[in-house]
């Protein structure tokens, strides 16, 4: 396929139709928030947070996205642009670059964002990994912000689907540093 259709596709298609389909996945899931007090609470104290996830579990994290102030680390790769466009559609902000050396841009970028009352998502295992493992960048920003790390997950449980009462069910696991 011709580049610059593929890069069309990815940029102006897709966005929309993950974005579609992820709603629609959505409408058929049960979200329960489990230990998301502490953060609500937070919220409405008017803080905010550096949230993290794992690499590995990017799919549903638009909808941990509760206060809609928030914005997300995204490489500033091909697929990163991808990403960046589909999280725009869920109205969340992005943040291109990465903690590698050499992109102190993105770490200011980081910082002005938490001083202006965003939460900040970042993956601390990255792209390159090694997977579940947290490099000493995420901890270096909460020790300059003063802003606690609250890592999210999910999970979800397989059930039957379309009997009464049963579906699948989605926690969003909230735990505050």
């Amino acid at each position: 396929m011709n580049k610059r259709i593929k890069a069309f596709l990815m940029v102006n298609v897709l966005p929309p139709l993950i974005f579609v389909f992820l709603n629609l996945l959505r409408i058929t899931l049960r979200i329960k928030q489990v230990n998301s007090e502490t953060v609500a609470d937070g919220w409405k104290k008017g803080e905010n947070f550096i949230v993290c996830f794992w690499h590995g579990r990017l799919l549903m994290m638009p909808f941990a996205n509760l206060r809609g102030k928030g914005k997300v680390l995204i490489s500033r790769h091909r697929d990163g642009e991808l990403i960046a466009r589909v999280m725009a559609f869920f109205r969340l902000g992005s943040i291109r670059g990465s903690f590698r050396k050499g992109t102190v841009s993105s770490i200011r970028e980081i910082m002005n964002n938490l001083r202006e009352g965003y939460d900040v998502a970042i993956t601390p295992d990255g792209p390159k990994g090694p997977r579940y493992c947290v490099k000493d960048g995420i901890i270096e920003l909460a020790r300059l912000t003063g802003k606690s790390i609250v890592p999210i997950t999910y999970s979800a449980s397989k059930k039957k689907l379309f009997s009464p009462g049963i579906g699948l069910s989605f926690h969003i696991h909230f735990q505050q540093c």
